[in-house]
């Protein structure tokens, strides 16, 4: 009898051991890099409806454009020649996430509309415009 309450031992302790196994303890390196996968998500956590993608066609990418991404926190797109400022808002707030200020919008020389995005100061257009592939 004692081998067995031996055995039932060990046996014990290896399920604990397998229980306890799974649970690692993370560096603070591994918890930045999951705080910033986190943020990620809840940047872009909404989902562009095929309405918004048509309002919003791309962002612009041009010297002008990207000196106001960079000093007055605007990015600039081209948006649908039907679009108004309304339409144009609400796109881009469901799609990135962000919260629009204030919208001009543009007839280019090219024939095409577009529309100048200012965000809110919690937003700011860099990041933005780096996940975008602006920047």
């Amino acid at each position: 009898m004692v081998k067995l309450k031996e055995e039932e031992k060990i046996q014990l302790k290896s399920e604990q051991e397998a229980k306890e196994a799974p649970k690692e303890i993370k560096s603070k390196s591994e918890k930045n890099k999951e705080a910033k996968d986190k943020a990620a998500k809840t940047v872009m956590s909404k989902t562009a409806t095929l309405h918004d993608l048509d309002v919003v066609l791309y962002p612009l990418v041009t010297e002008k454009a990207v000196n106001m991404i960079e000093s007055e926190n605007k990015i600039t797109f081209v948006v649908n020649d039907t679009s108004g400022k309304a339409e144009v808002k609400k796109a881009v707030e469901e799609a990135y996430g962000v919260k629009v200020v204030k919208i001009n919008i543009i007839r280019d020389m090219k024939g095409r509309k577009k529309a100048i995005v200012k965000l809110d100061k919690k937003n700011k257009a860099s990041e933005l415009a780096t996940k975008l592939g602006v920047l």
